[in-house]
């Protein structure tokens, strides 16, 4: 995992919109999406939020 992806994950985590947390990484809200699409690809995640509590369990976060 980057240290943007990381980053995106805390930052969305913390509550932060998509257009918000882009805003803060420098990348546009397409990049967030895309960026999200790719994380829970790898953790066979179906929702965000699946997303990062298989992320905290694998101590991504």
């Amino acid at each position: 995992m980057s240290d943007t992806e990381r980053e995106l994950l805390r930052l969305l985590g913390s509550g932060l919109t998509d257009d918000t947390a882009g805003q803060r990484l420098g990348v546009s809200s397409r990049t967030v999406n895309r960026l999200m699409a790719s994380i829970m690809e790898r953790l066979g995640a179906s929702s965000r939020f699946e997303a990062g509590i298989k992320a905290a369990h694998k101590g991504w976060l």
